[in-house]
């Protein structure tokens, strides 16, 4: 297998491993969290490392696992006061576990090749290179580590997509269905932690940030039903890594870099052009809005003075647009749309209603 193989099938799994959990992360309205558990992680590394000695110890991960959940823990128990909301007490528990991680590391490890940039930046280019044996093969261990994560998550998403589902949208039901919301949030928020220690490695916080919360929300402004979401995360997350790497050997650039780019650009694309919430549709959207609303008050205007002394004057093809107050381009319009659904019809140079028009307002 080739190193740009390898790099790209790396990117992907990550981009699956993290944008699957990812969903339930925007779901919840809780991206940012996801930032603040990719960097105060490594409090949970650094002291796993002082009770092992060890810089590829599995404890490492079970520390930032548990580090991630307090995280949460903290964030959720400053926000319950109700005196800070989520975002101030993401700034308060963010700067306070990392900084606590950072001052460790540079005061007591100062022999040993663990810093914060060993832990939070890792560089897919380089990936390739740190390889095992499986069964007589070479392959990076990188692959097969998020490998694994990637099937842990998908088996997690798969097996409790029913309890994910209710409690993510409400989670008195979940309880009252005799669920246990807090305890999937918790291992949710447990397999955030384990993913980002892991993929940090091969790609680096940015990219784990960017492949958790980008392929995600970019994939619920195009559906509103959660499983095309998660599909639509993961293809988005796979289409971004490709293009990224292959840009990134093109300009000679940095590959996680190129990635995180082609994110945000796709996201940008279907912002604009969502069919369900783009910027165009929206737009278009509050148009119609605006213009059925005014056929409406057309329509009012007219029933109001059929049949009385003022009919021909309120009413009249030319008189209609002084006592409207709209502009004549507008006014046109709304009169062609009205005409076209037949909701109105000209008599003697009056507008009148049409029984289907009557029958609209009512």
């Amino acid at each position: 297998m080739s190193a740009g193989l390898e790099i790209q099938l790396i990117a992907i799994l990550v981009a699956g491993a993290c944008s699957i959990l990812g969903v339930f992360l925007v779901l919840k309205s809780m991206a940012m969290v996801s930032d603040a558990i990719t960097h105060t992680i490594l409090l949970g590394i650094v002291l796993a490392f002082f009770i092992v000695h060890d810089l590829n110890s599995p404890l490492l991960i079970i520390g930032a696992g548990i580090v991630g959940v307090l995280t949460v823990y903290l964030v959720e128990l400053l926000n319950s006061t109700r005196l800070l909301k989520e975002d101030s007490a993401i700034g308060i528990v963010f700067p306070l576990l990392f900084s606590m991680a950072v001052i460790l590391i540079s005061k007591y490890t100062k022999n040993v090749h663990l810093d914060v940039d060993s832990v939070l930046l890792g560089e897919l280019a380089f990936a390739p290179f740190n390889r095992i044996e499986i069964f007589g093969f070479s392959v990076a261990k990188s692959l097969v580590s998020i490998f694994i994560i990637f099937i842990v998550n998908f088996l997690f998403i798969t097996i409790f997509f029913k309890e994910l589902k209710i409690s993510t949208f409400d989670k008195a039901l979940a309880v009252t269905l005799g669920m246990q919301p807090v305890l999937v949030h918790y291992i949710l928020m447990s397999l955030v932690s384990v993913t980002a220690v892991t993929s940090f490695g091969a790609v680096g916080s940015i990219l784990v940030v960017a492949f958790m919360i980008g392929p995600p929300i970019t994939a619920y402004l195009l559906t509103n039903k959660l499983k095309e979401m998660i599909a639509l995360s993961l293809l988005i997350g796979a289409v971004a890594s490709v293009i990224g790497y292959n840009m990134a050997i093109l300009f000679d650039v940095s590959i996680a870099g190129s990635i995180a780019l082609i994110i945000g650009v796709l996201f940008i694309v279907v912002l604009i052009l969502s069919p369900k919430s783009g910027l165009i549709s929206t737009i278009k959207r509050k148009r119609n809005q605006k213009l059925e609303f005014s056929v409406k008050i057309l329509l009012i205007h007219i029933a109001n003075h059929m049949n009385t002394p003022q009919e021909t004057d309120e009413c009249g093809v030319d008189t209609l647009e002084y006592h409207l107050r709209w502009e004549k381009m507008f006014l046109n319009k709304v009169l062609k749309k009205a005409m076209d659904k037949k909701l109105i019809y000209i008599e003697n140079r009056i507008f009148k209603l049409s029984d289907k028009g009557k029958e609209y307002l009512i």
